[in-house]
């Protein structure tokens, strides 16, 4: 048997798409030769490990380098992969195989590295690494069927496996657990574990434990160089699962062991950005559990880690609500919106297997996820309704439109809503919040916008929301939406002081809203968006609102007989309405119909005395709002003074 005297870098030739070495051993002899012996091919085995180690160098001074980085790094992953091809060109051997699994490993890494994620390719490779082991053994055959979990258990129980491979065999383990647990292979990963670390079954399953627990056999000081040893893989599974099963144990309420998880997953292999994360988690997970003060400290921690300030800033303004600092929670918000508006340069990912590669997508189920400007321009503007800053509201609701319209035709038809309402909902709220603000001109203008791109998509006729739902140009949540905007924009007449212009939209608002019945309940379950704008109980207060507010003009108009014909149709369409029955108390009041007027305060006064059941329901906030102007501010002082002037004294 001669040396390897190829010309060729890799010292092997290519024939036939298959590397094949200039004097390839037999495979009866590679079977039995000891690995440490002196085989006939040594210097090809050189040559292959100088090969490796040149490439690991390449690589790593890539790193450091930016112009040349992708290059450089591209060009070492063809080297790798020619170097895996003449190895696997020859017939496995036991003295050639753990340089073949670190090529392997190195070749795995850096493509994943580089498509920033694993695929099916890089599990290709490990099996074939696998394949190549039980070749060895003189057992691949009916092992194939079982797949990689199969492939594994044959490995790493062969009675003849040489303690030699294990190091080799245990880093590209610890590429497939990182393969596995980016791809939510929790058991076969669990199983894995549970096998290397000599566990029978029935031992533990806590993924955790299993990864502390995992004894690494020492490397050997002259092995072939790794672009990322075993021991840095396992300390990023065990970064990566920590935060992984903290996200889960926090959205699943498990607060305790969410923050056990957390607290590992800051104390590990954390590069900055997942620590800015992981802060934002914990500071989570310590609101819900009551301890404000300690969240805040891991929110400012997360707020000076990184560029990424997003989800920290919409914690605080979680923590600073739930502490009733509504002044720190507005500013949160606004530098919310004002960090999405920055695109951050992101930098070159390091050429290695990191914690990012192994965490799942940004999921908007998770609490505090930020989502984009817009869903945060939203979030402020709807607050600034919320705790009474309307001039603020307007401004920001208006920049939200800006925002939103600045571009293609907004579509109508009703989009997944959270984390935000439908579009022609933003413009209702748009509408209320200018009309809070005074500035009622403004929202006739954004109602008149409303009406302009939905007025084409209103029913022609009277039917059945169900019947609506069925036609292919019609929506279902128009009817509502339209009748809203009428309701606003009678408000917005009212604010200016036309009564006539006033009642007529009132009026319009009511003629489109009795036209139709609620939708079918065999329809099935009903979409986010369908529940706020098409809910029983959500047409049920806007029919409410709109008769009270016609009312309410008739009786600035002198109407009063018209005026009581609207409160009492209030009454009777929504009973748990207590706003109607105090209009309609004073109505009969200014009428002198005592007798009537003295029933109802009796009803009213008992209904007060009765302990008040929370809400289950929510009502749209631009409805929310609009009932506020025609709610009276304070019943327990109206029934006083209902008593006082129609109330005889009982010993007289």
């Amino acid at each position: 048997m001669r040396k390897c005297t190829d010309s060729s870098p890799l010292g092997c030739g290519l024939r036939r798409g298959r590397a094949y070495p200039s004097a390839a051993p037999s495979a009866t002899m590679s079977h039995e030769t000891p690995l440490g012996s002196s085989a006939p091919h040594a210097s090809c085995l050189d040559l292959w490990r100088e090969k490796n180690d040149q490439l690991v160098r390449q690589v790593k001074v890539a790193q450091g380098l930016s112009l040349r980085r992708q290059q450089l790094a591209q060009d070492a992953l063809e080297g790798l992969r020619e170097l895996l091809h003449c190895l696997q060109g020859l017939p496995a051997a036991v003295p050639v195989l753990p340089l073949e699994l670190i090529v392997i490993c190195n070749f795995v890494t850096l493509r994943a590295s580089l498509a920033q994620g694993f695929t099916e390719d890089q599990a290709h490779d490990i099996q074939q690494g696998l394949e190549r082991v039980l070749e060895t053994q003189e057992q691949l055959e009916p092992r194939l069927e079982r797949g990689l979990s199969g492939l594994w258990d044959s490995v790493l129980h062969s009675s003849s496996l040489l303690p030699e491979l294990l190091p080799a065999l245990h880093h590209l383990a610890a590429l497939q657990a990182a393969l596995w647990l980016s791809t939510d292979h929790l058991g076969d990963l669990t199983l894995l574990l549970q096998t290397l670390n000599g566990s029978q079954s029935g031992a533990s399953e806590d993924l955790l434990l299993l990864l502390k627990t995992w004894n690494l056999p020492a490397e050997e000081s002259d092995a072939p160089l790794t672009l990322q040893d075993a021991r840095s893989l396992r300390d990023v599974l065990l970064t990566a699962s920590a935060y992984r099963q903290g996200l889960q144990e926090l959205i699943t309420g498990r607060l305790s062991r969410a923050l056990s998880s957390l607290q590992e997953a800051a104390s590990g292999l954390c590069p900055q950005p997942v620590l800015v994360q992981v802060y934002t988690a914990l500071g989570t997970c310590l609101r819900k559990m009551g301890s404000p003060q300690k969240a805040l400290l891991y929110l400012v921690s997360a707020l000076k880690g990184g560029s990424t300030w997003g989800p920290p800033l919409l914690e605080a303004s979680r923590l600073y609500r739930q502490l009733g600092n509504t002044a720190a929670e507005l500013e949160s918000l606004e530098l919310l919106v004002e960090a999405l508006s920055i695109t951050h340069s992101s930098e070159a990912p390091q050429l290695l297997i990191e914690v990012e590669l192994l965490l799942p997508p940004p999921d908007p189920a998770l609490p505090f996820h930020c989502g984009t400007q817009s869903q945060a321009k939203y979030l402020l503007a709807s607050r600034c309704l919320q705790t009474g800053r309307a001039e603020d509201a307007a401004e920001h609701y208006l920049d939200l439109l800006a925002l939103l319209l600045n571009g293609s035709e907004p579509k109508f038809s009703p989009p997944p809503c959270p984390p935000g309402p439908c579009m022609p909902e933003m413009f209702l709220e748009a509408a209320a919040a200018l009309i809070q603000a005074g500035r009622a001109q403004d929202a006739l203008t954004v109602c008149e916008e409303l009406l302009s791109r939905m007025s084409s998509l209103l029913p022609k006729m009277p039917q059945r929301w169900g019947d609506a739902r069925k036609g292919t140009k019609e929506s279902p949540h128009c009817p509502p939406w339209v009748s809203a905007t009428y309701l606003l924009q009678g408000h917005a007449w009212v604010q200016l002081g036309a009564q006539k212009e006033a009642i007529s939209e009132f009026s319009r608002c009511l003629e489109l809203l009795f036209r139709a019945t609620p939708k079918d309940k065999e329809q099935g379950p009903a979409s986010n968006c369908d529940q706020g704008c098409t809910s029983d109980v959500a047409l049920q207060q806007l029919r409410a609102a709109a008769l009270i507010s016609r009312g309410l003009g008739w009786v600035a108009s002198g109407q009063d007989t018209k005026a009581l014909q609207d409160f009492l149709l209030s009454v009777q369409m929504c009973p748990g309405n207590q706003d109607a029955s105090f209009q309609l108390l004073q109505t009969l009041r200014r009428l002198d119909r005592r007798d009537e007027a003295t029933a109802l305060w009796w009803r009213l006064e008992a209904q007060t005395k009765l302990p008040q059941e929370n809400a289950t329901w929510s009502l749209p906030l631009y409805l929310e709002t609009c009932l506020s102007w025609i709610r009276p501010h304070d019943h327990e002082t109206l029934l006083e003074e209902f008593q006082t002037s129609l109330l005889e004294p009982r010993d007289l």
